[in-house]
């Protein structure tokens, strides 16, 4: 379970510099919106993931 912590904290840090370069350089604003995108993503599949395991480990 630690592993997938450590796989989703490391993707939420490369989407959220993903959103902030794209925020900070005007061209490349499709980059923010997908780094947005997936940031939001990821941590909907995090708590979907624990939730779900949560759920199976109670008796």
């Amino acid at each position: 379970m630690t592993n997938m912590w450590t796989v989703l904290v490391i993707l939420l840090v490369v989407w959220a510099v993903l959103a902030v370069t794209g925020f900070a350089i005007n061209g490349l604003l499709w980059l923010a919106i997908i780094g947005v995108i997936l940031f939001v993503g990821t941590l909907i599949f995090g708590f979907v993931r624990n939730r779900s395991r949560r759920d199976h480990l109670r008796p």
